[in-house]
């Protein structure tokens, strides 16, 4: 039978003999949201990036819907839909344009675009260069161009940075949409009220470690309603601070749903 959702197996990453995640074990189900909770320089985004096969995870096994990513590579990253915590579009371009462009690369329509556009709010501006945009209106963009083709899993990094009070609830209303469809969501934040209205499951990470990973119902019935600001004071003493984050510079070829683009990622 095969298996369904996402499957990370005793996955762990390794950069110059320094541990940076530790072994963890993760199974997203379809239609799920996960949110992975933590400070700067926890993991969070190494996570993400083994899930989406930029980083290559030193040791363990990472499937999705039955396809392992080392071996079905193409098949496995056609399922997914990434938004990175950063990304420089091309200024010159419109919305429209950028949107039409990816729509191309993963065989879409310019209608499924411009449907993507409307649903982050983003139609009226669609003829505005990418350039005038401010951060919320370039992370609203990100989100859009990840929701082309309605992916089997959606992967997002930080998607509620830079945006104001009515787009953070916009994102939620969004994230519940995908969800009734089916699709998988996995995203890192480090602002957890979004989380908590959103989530189906919670994890947080501290240096690389998974210290706590539960489902709502369960950190509400032992916090109550602000149950993961809660949880996160209980795990993040004031006093403590997080290792410095490892630096690593890169050049990367991205693999977006079955085709290759080059980005310069400094993380």
């Amino acid at each position: 039978m095969t298996k369904t959702g996402l499957h990370m197996m005793q996955v762990e990453k390794t950069i110059g003999g320094k541990i940076i995640v530790h072994p963890f074990d993760l199974h997203v189900e379809p239609g799920q949201v996960v949110a992975v909770c933590g400070g700067n320089g926890a993991g969070k985004s190494t996570i993400l990036r083994m899930i989406v096969g930029i980083t290559q995870p030193s040791s363990g096994t990472i499937e999705l819907n039955g396809l392992n990513l080392k071996e079905h590579r193409m098949k496995y990253l056609q399922q997914i839909g990434y938004m990175p915590d950063h990304f420089n579009f091309s200024a010159g371009l419109t919305a429209s344009e950028c949107m039409r462009f990816y729509a191309s690369l993963r065989g879409r329509t310019a209608s499924e675009a411009d449907e993507a556009l409307q649903a982050v709010g983003l139609h009226e501006a669609r003829n505005k260069k990418v350039s005038v945009f401010s951060k919320g209106m370039q992370q609203r963009l990100l989100f859009a161009q990840a929701m082309l083709g309605k992916p089997a899993l959606l992967v997002l990094d930080e998607p509620t940075n830079g945006l104001d009070p009515y787009w953070m609830g916009a994102f939620v209303d969004l994230v519940k949409t995908i969800k009734k469809e089916g699709i998988s969501v996995i995203f890192s934040t480090h602002q957890l009220q979004a989380a908590n209205e959103v989530a189906d499951r919670a994890i947080f990470v501290i240096n690389g470690k998974i210290v706590r990973s539960a489902t709502m119902e369960e950190y509400r019935a032992q916090y109550g309603e602000l149950a993961l600001h809660r949880a996160f004071s209980e795990l993040f003493p004031r006093q403590q601070q997080p290792e410095k984050k490892t630096e690593e510079t890169s050049s990367v070829t991205v693999t977006i749903r079955g085709r290759e683009s080059r980005n310069h990622e400094h993380k």
